[in-house]
């Protein structure tokens, strides 16, 4: 199988799923404190991976976990600088929700968290795959 941008549709209605229950917990559940402040961040990692994955063919799955999880820390850090702020979005704006303003160590934690989940399911899976 060649290697690179493509489409694949199983991890694009992945992707929309897990969009559907982000929205679901930002607007109807965020009253619930533990599911919006970490439940949430730790199903954002798996969305970040599958919507990667329904365009590219990436081989280092493990590598790809492990480059999420950077990515989710720097934009955190960059959230503790108020970056949406310094780069002139507005409250409420959508690029203002999507970057954040917050900083919260338990939100690194809980990409890690994610991350550590979707590396034993990918091995799992792998391992499934072998032994059929």
């Amino acid at each position: 199988m060649k290697k690179g941008i493509h489409f694949n549709l199983k991890y694009f209605l992945f992707s929309v799923l897990l969009f559907i229950v982000e929205v679901v917990i930002a607007v109807y559940l965020s009253h619930y404190q533990f599911i919006r402040a970490y439940l949430g961040d730790v199903i954002v990692v798996m969305l970040i991976y599958s919507l990667v994955l329904t365009f590219f063919d990436i081989y280092h799955k493990g590598r790809l976990i492990l480059g999420i999880f950077i990515f989710s820390v720097a934009v955190e850090v960059a959230q503790y600088f108020h970056i949406a702020d310094r780069l002139g979005f507005q409250q409420g704006s959508i690029p203002h929700i999507v970057i954040g303003n917050s900083f919260s160590w338990w939100d690194m934690l809980c990409y890690g968290v994610g991350c550590v989940i979707l590396y034993g399911l990918y091995q799992a899976f792998k391992y499934n795959k072998q032994s059929s």
